[in-house]
């Protein structure tokens, strides 16, 4: 197979990505530091029939997407996040089961020395299986032990590692020896393009009542702020009607004017007990309803439980 050279490989390569940006209103931009190449051919692969992986040198990203800012200038806003070794994941499917299927495909990997912990690492309690002959391993670490039927047996939860900083060579050792494999690696996805939005991808982990949440939260400033000013919106207007009903109420209290929905008000002032007897009368009759419902369920359990011989000489009885 002849190899095309490279003038007509980038051209490939741009016309490529320019199709992929035009087809997929979806994408996100990944990072793949620590992916190899056999990983990266099970990611493509589970993400068959969902979404398309591309890859390439950024110098080459940027150029190819300044070249079609003019039919789509929304693309600029991806120029300032192609940093680092990244990829495009596009999609024309449901962002987040997209999410999920990246985010699955993550392969263990053993601490390597100098490398920076992506998390934090610690090692539990437990019996390692190590002979004695590696106590004075342990104490350089400070790592608490003590020999248990000949092995080496780990007192305290230990933190062997800190996020962010840099794997020692002798912690890399320790976790090698037993057997922990604290890492993992896949694609990180960093940025999530949507029909010229750019976003973090955070923002996926919103649900629907978080958003119901946030949107009630606003309208209720704004209807605050509304009230207290006095300017008459759709989100004020309804308090607005309530307090000039409170008013309307309070004015009828205390004069002679009457109108239908202030009788109740009247009655209440004239004759305070009739509130007490209203208010008495609403809570007897809800633990009356209840009287009633747990009856019927006795009665009913009580039928379920009563033996089969009853029920047949019943029948018998009846037949006769």
């Amino acid at each position: 197979m002849v190899r095309e050279d490279k003038s007509s490989w980038k051209a490939s390569y741009f016309l490529k990505l320019i199709e992929l940006i035009d087809e997929y209103p979806k994408c996100f931009l990944v990072g793949v530091d620590n992916v190899g190449s056999k990983q990266m051919q099970q990611i493509r692969i589970a993400l068959r029939g969902h979404g398309v992986v591309l890859m390439g040198k950024n110098t080459m990203m940027r150029k190819a997407i300044r070249s079609h800012l003019e039919n789509n200038p929304s693309l600029e806003k991806l120029l300032n996040y192609i940093k680092g070794n990244v990829g495009f994941v596009f999609t024309k499917g449901d962002l987040t089961e997209v999410r999920k299927i990246i985010q699955e495909n993550r392969v263990g990997a053993p601490a390597k020395a100098g490398a920076l912990a992506p998390l934090s690492v610690m090692v539990t309690a437990r019996n390692t299986g190590l002979g004695p002959e590696k106590t004075s391993f342990f104490q350089a670490l400070a790592i608490p032990t003590k020999i248990t039927k000949g092995t080496i047996e780990i007192l305290n939860d230990v933190q062997l590692i800190k996020e962010g900083e840099k794997v020692g060579a002798s912690e890399a050792t320790l976790l090698t020896m037993l057997k922990i494999m604290p890492f993992s690696y896949g694609l990180v996805i960093q940025q999530v393009y949507d029909s010229g939005t750019v976003f973090h991808p955070s923002i996926l982990d919103m649900s629907d009542d978080d958003i119901r949440g946030k949107f009630m939260s606003g309208v209720s400033r704004v209807a605050s702020l509304c009230l207290a000013i006095g300017y008459p919106t759709l989100a004020s207007v309804p308090h607005s009607v309530v307090n000039g009903f409170k008013n309307l109420l309070a004015v009828a209290a205390a004069t002679d004017v009457e109108f239908k929905e202030a009788e109740t008000v009247k009655e209440f002032l004239k004759d305070p007990s009739k509130f007490a007897v209203a208010t008495s009368a609403a809570p007897a009759a809800a633990a009356e309803e209840k009287k009633e419902e747990a009856k019927k369920e006795s009665e009913e359990e009580d039928s379920d439980r009563k033996p089969f011989w009853h029920h047949r000489a019943n029948k018998n009885t009846r037949t006769r």
